[in-house]
């Protein structure tokens, strides 16, 4: 075998995203309130940049240490860098012209009469964080530590206290055991004989809530079983040995198997569903956040639906004169070096704000024009609707349109949806008209509400009723959105 080696020059073409295109898409992507959070940390990480209300102008001492820190920064270069850095100051006396004259493109920042807040202002803002902070709830206790807390008054060894401390922290959310009991010993080590795991294990099983400690459904439902429930032997035969069967409503069968009437499964079912198959859910600590549109649609006294991009408590930003001046007005190389990259950063920060505002307003607009009878009507009369259609009306790339619906809300006069909601494929009616996905899906849900309980319709009968309706749909169809929308077979649906 030989080797050889060559070098061969080849051309070809690439496509790289510059940095500050990155930082565009980016700020099109962000949410209202994400927009919020990363212009307060461009105003605390960029001198250069401020904005109306929010911030201050920086003081002369201020100043001078940020001068100072840009002399510092530069000192810490070898002395080649530093000499290219000089060299660069000066080669680059055009940029910092040109950046003198866009920035006098900027408005004039008065911030003589804002320099200092009013008392006034500082009163509400001092009101506004007592309010938060007495507001803010209290850590809420978790079902290890409540259970723990009762495990501690059991009259138990040092191995037994020890090994029920672990099983205890190997329950998962729901209360149930993540692992099989010989499982958690041989894990646990120590040995610790079975016996011993299964009698503090049975004193799991005894804490509150009813259920904890259980390795499957099954056990979880017979331990929240005891004497003052009505039919307590009927269930515990229910879910020892038919549980999949009530599951898949087999009543028929079930009867036949126990003896016991449908009437009497009926009504055992029925205490049954007061049981908690996941007893350790309630100590969960779900946060509920609240959702801020991003845009508002409101109609004209020409009847005309119009958006507006909410954006009034975004700030008004802007590049500090003061550090124009010192471009302006003479300055080492290495201080302006430092000064230009702040400057050119604000200013694409800035624009990429602008350029977010515009893009949203139009697509957003697109998407309103397209579903104005969903608007007028309600949502029996949305449009199918396709991004790339929206791309192609506004003149932008299909990406830029998710980018721009993506995780944004929409206040309208019929409630608050994200813009997502306005775009879905569709199918055609028997007439030819088009008609979108969700419709499908509300008429479906009106067929079977409107069903027999006693003869439910079977996927088949529900594709002959949507035909009725001038929907035409195959069986995979049917049941593939009856599964979506989590509604069970004809089977289980069936009332005895």
């Amino acid at each position: 075998m030989q080797l050889n080696f060559s070098q061969q020059m080849k051309m070809s073409q690439q496509m790289k995203l510059a940095p500050r295109m990155i930082q565009s898409m980016e700020i099109l992507q962000m949410p209202y309130m994400a927009l919020q959070e990363r212009i307060d940390q461009e105003l605390e990480d960029n001198v250069t940049l401020i904005s109306d209300g929010t911030r201050k102008e920086t003081s002369d001492t201020e100043r001078d240490l940020e001068v100072q820190k840009a002399r510092e920064e530069a000192t810490e270069k070898t002395p080649d860098e530093r000499e290219l850095l000089v060299e660069d100051g000066k080669n680059n006396e055009d940029d910092f012209e040109r950046l003198v004259d866009m920035a006098t493109d900027w408005p004039d920042d008065n911030w003589a009469a804002e320099s200092r807040p009013s008392a006034n202002r500082v009163s509400e803002d001092l009101d506004r964080y007592s309010d938060m902070i007495a507001n803010v709830e209290a850590t809420p206790q978790t079902l290890h530590d409540y259970l723990l807390e009762q495990f501690h008054f059991y009259d138990l060894t040092a191995e037994e206290k020890s090994f029920g401390e672990y099983v205890i922290h190997n329950l998962d959310n729901n209360g149930r055991l993540q692992s099989s009991l010989p499982e958690i010993v041989q894990v646990y080590g120590g040995g610790i004989s079975h016996e011993t795991a299964q009698k503090v294990l049975y004193q799991i099983q005894e804490l509150d809530p009813p259920g904890v400690g259980a390795r499957d459904l099954k056990e979880c439902l017979l331990l929240q079983l005891d004497s003052s429930m009505s039919y307590r032997d009927v269930l515990e035969v229910l879910i020892e040995d038919h549980l999949d069967d009530l599951g898949n409503n087999r009543l028929p069968l079930i009867s036949r198997k126990t003896g016991y009437s449908i009437e009497l499964i009926k009504e055992a079912v029925d205490e049954m569903r007061h049981l908690d198959p996941f007893p350790g859910r309630k100590f969960e600590s779900r946060i509920v956040q609240n959702v801020t549109p991003d845009i508002e649609v409101i109609r004209e006294d020409d009847g005309n639906w119009v958006v507006k991009v909410i954006d009034e408590y975004v700030p008004s930003l802007r590049i500090s004169r003061k550090y124009r001046d010192m471009l302006r007005n003479g300055a080492d190389a290495q201080t302006k070096e430092y000064i230009k990259k702040k400057i050119d950063s604000a200013k694409w920060l800035i624009e990429s704000i602008e350029q977010r505002y515009n893009t949203l307003r139009r697509v957003a607009q697109a998407i309103v024009d397209h579903q104005s009878e969903f608007l007028e009507s309600g949502p029996d009369y949305i449009q199918p609707l396709k991004m790339q259609q929206i791309a192609d009306q506004v003149g932008v790339h299909v990406t830029t349109v998710s980018r721009a619906v993506d995780d944004k809300w929409i206040q309208t006069p019929r409630g608050l949806f994200p813009l997502k909601r306005f775009f879905g494929g569709g199918t055609k009616t028997s007439s030819g008209e088009d008609v979108a996905w969700d419709i499908i899906r509300r008429k479906l849900q009106d067929i079977i509400d409107a069903e027999d309980n006693d003869n439910p319709y079977s996927d088949d009968a529900l594709v002959e009723e949507m035909a009725k309706l001038g929907y035409n749909l195959a069986r995979r169809t049917v049941t593939k959105y009856r599964k979506k929308m989590n509604i069970p077979s004809s089977r289980q649906r069936r009332e005895y």
